[in-house]
């Protein structure tokens, strides 16, 4: 198997419910030398295109719809011809920042994309954001968690469309009966492992 996880960072704004916060996002690239899917096109269409190439994009997946994890992904469709895809339940977040364009395609819990010979598997995990999904790649031993979960336990809960008991009950139900050497692949910040946050779970404090 040849498939393999890119990484780069990219920086720029979230903005929701009137607040704007500095942020470095994870964008994630799941192929090989071929083809390829980016996972949350952040910020930086510049630097995302740079980083793939002359590869083939089968998709640009968006896990939520906050500004910062869709920003970039019109523009990186533009100049790839790869649909951008999200779940329907953050529609209404999408609007916020592209209110003149829709995605080219819907997410579903259970959908599968291939690439380069592996599957991901859509998870829909809400709680973050209503439409929030978590990619898993069992190939691979990893999740694209988005901002469901992160090193030290759940995303923020604290803003509009978000509910900490929703996002609990998607971590535990869909994420920690993951294997639990599988790689969690987050939005911001490290990465970490389904048995390392399994053991932390009675530790988590709602924000």
């Amino acid at each position: 198997m040849s498939a393999r996880i890119d990484h780069l960072v990219t920086s720029g704004v979230f903005t929701l419910d009137g607040g704007t916060w500095e942020v470095d996002n994870n964008v994630w690239l799941v192929g090989d030398d071929r083809e390829v899917v980016v996972i949350d096109a952040a910020h930086d269409a510049d630097a995302i295109c740079a980083a793939l190439g002359d590869r083939a994009v089968r998709a640009i997946v968006c896990t939520h719809a906050h500004n910062d994890h869709v920003d970039a992904a019109p523009e990186v469709a533009r100049r790839t011809g790869a649909p951008v895809l999200l779940h329907p339940d953050d529609l209404p977040l999408w609007r916020q920042t592209h209110p003149d364009l829709e995605p080219d395609g819907e997410l579903a819990d259970g959908q599968v994309i291939e690439v380069a010979g592996v599957v991901l598997t859509v998870l829909h995990t809400p709680g973050h954001a209503p439409g929030a999904v978590c990619l898993h790649a069992p190939d691979l031993t990893a999740v694209f968690s988005g901002d469901t979960l992160f090193q030290g336990g759940p995303g923020a809960t604290g803003r509009s469309f978000s509910d900490y008991p929703t996002i609990v009950r998607s971590i535990s139900d869909r994420l920690l009966t993951l294997p639990p050497e599988t790689v969690v692949h987050t939005g911001h910040g490290d990465t970490t492992t389904i048995g390392v946050e399994a053991a932390a779970k009675d530790g988590w404090q709602q924000p």
